[in-house]
């Protein structure tokens, strides 16, 4: 038990002191058995203060440390750097919370945070006493990481990565690498085309030896973990021997033959797509795939061209990492049948389609549908800021590609007036120079409020009526020959993924990292990072400078081959286990695994996989599992000092 105790509490500027007497509360844990040194400080995390502290530490030979602060989210790490410094072993420290748990919460009553204070701080110093010594866990780490999602960001990443000396297995759902970007003409800001991107990309990614590119390849399962995560891939069979040659004769005239007629969904609809397909030049690599849910296999393609395969079968593939990048994207919001007339009145469409739209038609006049488009209405904030049941975030990006699309589309076609029904603007940053442009080109924009607009079929195409903030609340009434719904990013609909590496998601159903500001591209699966619009709505600048930064985590941990983890672990007493199953199957990450010890069976830990949550604890009805660090001695100890 320890009984050279140094308490600190931190007036935390004044977000403390303002509710929390902390000059009582110091002077209450003086009188505790065991504190030596007990003292106020205006700020703990300041440098000048680590220094005292680890001066008191030597010159009092300290065996156990508390701090009573701010989140332990904060700064649990720089007060175990001092400790360390100090030569005291960082797991006989303890952080008190005082800030969240105590003055934020009890602003209206500084007598009753006080009391609070004074308990927690007790509680603290009560585990500290039972306290040992931990030293980290260190494992081995393959030098690899498995990047998901090719996109403009998991191709950055993983060039990045390469850079860096690790081995690269880059995989894509689709038969096809570009994600989103490969549907769009002319970026905002560069000028450049999402092709060009794409491309650049891509010839980049084959110029490296240690990446390697699966397409078309799914995660079914996974194993392991961190350091060496065993992945099993179902790579879906592209029924294509070659590119049919170096000319694409063949390849075109067997997409003519071809009987089969589907929506295409590079083009949102707008077009028609046979079975076998390719959308060149856009995407990449330049081989046609077979679209199996809608091929009959009627065999008139193979006719044409030999190197046609129907028979070709689905690959499983295994592969071992040391860490996993997600950068599987986003989908863009679908509305609703009815939702401002989508799906009821055919001038209705998305932004995502105009932009395919702006791409694909050729003339001088844009012409929709047989119809002359003059007239075209932005309604802004579909699918993002709804009312309580919706998407309530906002998502971006969508103000500046709807502007930017507003300006390609008037620089293309004659004749066009831009209408943007916004609920405010945020063209955000440099971006801000687009508005700029959309307003000198005399586009009309009209602000909403709570009132939502309202679309109603006419004879000439539709009518939109809405309340207009800039005009002292006028209700205005446009005739629109084109409406397009300006709508926001959603989650992948198929997060299959996710799932299979326990990844958590947050209440936008975007994947959760540890901490926006701290931890902004961890998740809680250690070894597992997020970037990109699989974390939240994110243009392609800002996908990619978090995919940089993932991919610069990824490596820091992982290029030494060693990886050192937190001790803090669930511990099975192998004399009291009775192995009843309960733990593994309320533990979350699979660190618990059935073995025969001794001629017993039981349960042990997964020390790589295990996070110590501790959910494993109470279920055991043998009380024969403990979590180093929180054991039933330092916990009930804290109970006490709480009660007392």
């Amino acid at each position: 038990m320890k009984n050279k105790i140094g308490v600190y509490v931190c007036h935390c500027g004044s977000n403390i002191s303002d509710y929390v007497d902390v000059e009582k509360v110091k002077e209450e844990a003086s009188k505790i058995e065991g504190v030596v040194i007990s003292k106020t400080t205006m700020f703990a995390c300041a440098d000048s203060v680590q220094n005292e502290i680890i001066d008191d530490i030597k010159k009092n030979e300290l065996d156990a440390l508390v701090i009573a602060s701010c989140s332990p989210k904060l700064h649990l790490f720089t007060f175990r750097n001092v400790a360390i410094r100090a030569g005291l072993n960082p797991y006989n420290y303890v952080q008190v919370n005082l800030r969240e748990q105590g003055s934020w919460a009890h602003s209206d009553d500084k007598k009753g945070g006080t009391e609070k204070a004074i308990k927690l701080v007790n509680a603290g110093i009560a585990r500290v006493k039972h306290s040992v010594a931990l030293d980290m866990l260190k494992i081995s780490s393959l030098n690899s990481v498995l990047v998901a999602g090719a996109g403009v960001a998991g191709m950055r990443a993983a060039i990045e990565l390469a850079d860096m000396g690790s081995e690269v297995v880059l995989t894509e759902r689709e038969y096809f690498v570009g994600g989103r970007a490969s549907q769009w003409n002319t970026l905002f800001s560069t000028n450049e085309t999402g092709r060009e991107v794409v491309e650049r990309l891509y010839k980049t990614i084959l110029g490296y030896k240690n990446i390697t590119l699966y397409t078309g390849a799914d995660i079914i399962s996974k194993s392991g973990g961190i350091g060496n995560f065993n992945i099993e891939l179902k790579i879906k069979a592209r029924h294509i021997k070659s590119d049919c040659g170096p000319d694409r004769s063949k390849f075109e005239k067997a997409i003519e033959v071809c009987p089969i007629e589907v929506d295409d969904e590079f083009n949102f609809g707008l077009t028609k797509r046979k079975a076998i397909y390719m959308n060149y030049p856009s995407e990449f690599p330049q081989i046609p795939a077979i679209d199996t849910e809608n091929c009959n296999k009627c065999g008139e393609c193979v006719k044409i061209c030999p190197d046609i395969d129907l028979e070709q079968k689905d690959e499983t593939v295994n592969i071992n990492v040391g860490a996993i990048l997600l950068t599987t994207g986003a989908d863009p919001y679908e509305p609703e049948k009815g939702e401002y007339g989508y799906n009821e009145i055919e001038n209705v469409i998305t932004l995502q389609q105009l932009k395919r739209l702006i791409e694909i038609k050729e003339g001088k006049e844009l012409i929709y549908k047989g119809n002359k488009i003059k007239n075209v209405a932005y309604i802004y904030c579909v699918g993002s800021r709804q009312p309580e049941g919706g998407n309530t975030y906002c998502a971006r990006f969508c103000c500046t590609s709807a502007i930017h699309s507003a300006i390609l589309l008037k620089e293309k076609f004659k004749g066009i007036n831009n209408f943007h029904i916004n609920r405010g603007i945020r063209t955000y940053g440099k971006q801000e120079i687009l508005y700029k442009q959309s307003s000198e080109n005399g586009d009309v924009y009209i602000q909403f409020y709570d009132d939502l607009p309202t679309v109603k079929k006419s004879k000439k195409g539709a009518v939109i009526k809405v309340i207009d903030a800039l005009t002292a609340n006028r209700e205005i009434e446009l005739d629109a020959d084109l409406i397009v719904l300006v709508t926001g990013m959603v989650p992948r609909k198929n997060n299959t993924i996710g799932d299979i590496l326990k990844v958590p998601i947050g209440l936008d159903k975007f994947f959760n990292e540890i901490h926006p500001k701290l931890r902004p591209v961890e998740t809680v699966i250690d070894a597992v990072y997020i970037a990109g619009s699989c974390q939240a709505p994110r243009n392609i600048t800002e996908s990619v400078n978090s995919s940089l930064s993932a991919a610069s985590k990824a490596n820091s941990l992982i290029s030494t081959g060693t990886i050192e983890l937190e001790p803090t672990l669930a511990q099975v007493d192998k004399s009291l286990c009775e192995w009843c199953d309960k733990c593994t199957l309320i533990c979350p990450y699979n660190a618990i695994i059935k073995t025969e010890k001794d001629g017993k069976t039981i349960a042990e830990i997964n020390k790589s996989n295990c996070k110590g949550c501790g959910m494993c604890l109470p279920v055991c009805p043998t009380n024969a599992i403990q979590l180093i660090g929180y054991t039933d001695i330092e916990i009930e100890s804290m109970i006490d000092a709480l009660i007392d």
